[in-house]
């Protein structure tokens, strides 16, 4: 199963946001990485740099690779609607990501493991493919036995009010997948249409 596996904080220094991490070590060194940071690059950057760059923090925010953020793209562009937007929307559909949503999990690659390790349940079945699309109305939980282990329940901390297209029952510790959520409810710093620009070349 593919994944990145390189420094975490470079790539949080490179984009000047804690994308992968808390980020706890951009307030001490915030240049970008590179043995001179920012003071042998271009101070202003060109459009195809710009859009790569989007759709580079993009990739490492959801922590997806070229080939399967290119399919999401295509699958973005095939649905009706505004494409920018129904990537962002397939994004967050993703298993790992409602996962991570729900506070089933600290972090997304925390949350990738649990759905790899069969942990989570989608509508009572096991899922292990951390890709996995979500649906209106799929109910996510744990696995019977994964429900009293306390390795895996002692990092769950619930929903965050602001997302509201999902639902959290904190007694049964299952969640639902409500609905796709408006890119305005989105919180993550992404300029989805030059992404869509940088795959219309």
């Amino acid at each position: 199963m593919a994944r990145y596996t390189g420094p975490k904080t470079k790539i949080s220094r490179m984009f000047g946001e804690p994308i992968l991490g808390n980020g706890k070590w951009l307030g001490k060194n915030s240049n970008p990485p590179g043995m001179h940071g920012a003071q042998r690059k271009r101070k202003t950057l060109g459009e195809y740099a710009l859009q790569l760059k989007e759709k580079q923090k993009a990739k490492y925010s959801y922590g997806v690779l070229e080939k399967q953020f290119r399919n999401t793209f295509v699958e973005a562009a095939r649905r009706k609607g505004v494409t920018g937007e129904n990537l962002i929307k397939l994004l967050e559909a993703r298993l790992d990501n409602t996962v991570f949503r729900l506070g089933i999990a600290i972090s997304r690659p925390a949350a990738r493991q649990l759905v790899a390790h069969k942990h989570v349940t989608v509508n009572g079945m096991v899922v292990n493919v951390p890709s996995y699309q979500l649906q209106p109305g799929d109910i996510i939980g744990l696995k019977e036995k994964s429900a009293i282990n306390t390795a895996v329940t002692s990092n769950i901390r619930g929903r965050n009010p602001k997302f509201g297209w999902l639902d959290w029952n904190e007694a049964e510790m299952k969640g639902t997948f409500i609905a796709y959520p408006e890119r305005e409810s989105v919180p993550e710093n992404i300029k989805e249409q030059l992404i869509v620009e940088l795959y219309s070349k």
